[in-house]
């Protein structure tokens, strides 16, 4: 498991005092009024940016960083992305899990036949769709309802499900 988990990523600068506009990657956009910090990814190194306005504009969330008065002092960081720790990361419910540590995980079926690993969610609205490419490169899609996800167990990387009826080729 990541020890961070991604929260947003910078996709422009919004005027010149500094502030940035932020893509969100997380479910819940109201969660950056509750961050007081976040990691900012250059790719070289993580920095620790604390936050002191957040406000919303569309499906976009406008930071400003403390320290951070000019645009052309964070103009460099489009792209990248903002992390926050486990520990400031949202509560989940009973049977949820970050899709960070779902990547990778072990799939089989209800039958004992292993299906692939889980590589990417499609989240779609209704319902995620879960990605598990098989051994033979092909690609499954699994919809997460009840129905179908019988267990997951982040720990051991595990996941068994039940494929409904017109779910294969």
């Amino acid at each position: 498991m990541d020890d961070m988990l991604k929260v947003g990523v910078i996709a422009n600068t919004h005027g010149i005092r500094g502030e940035v506009k932020v893509f969100p990657t997380t479910d819940d956009i109201k969660r950056f009024g509750k961050l007081k910090e976040v990691y900012l990814d250059t790719g070289k190194e993580k920095l620790l940016m604390k936050i002191k306005a957040v406000r919303y504009q569309k499906n976009m969330v406008i930071v400003k960083f403390d320290g951070i008065d000019n645009i052309n002092d964070i103009e460099k960081y489009k792209s990248c992305g903002l992390w926050v720790t486990r520990d400031h990361a949202v509560k989940l419910k009973k049977d949820e899990y970050f899709i960070a540590d779902m990547i990778g995980i072990k799939v089989t079926s209800d039958e004992g036949e292993e299906l692939g690993e889980l590589i990417d969610v499609i989240q779609t609205g209704a319902n995620d769709v879960y990605v598990v490419k098989g051994n033979d490169e092909k690609e499954l899609l699994i919809p997460a309802i009840k129905q179908c996800i019988l267990q997951v167990d982040i720990e051991s990387m595990t996941m068994q499900v039940h494929l409904l009826d017109g779910l294969r080729d």
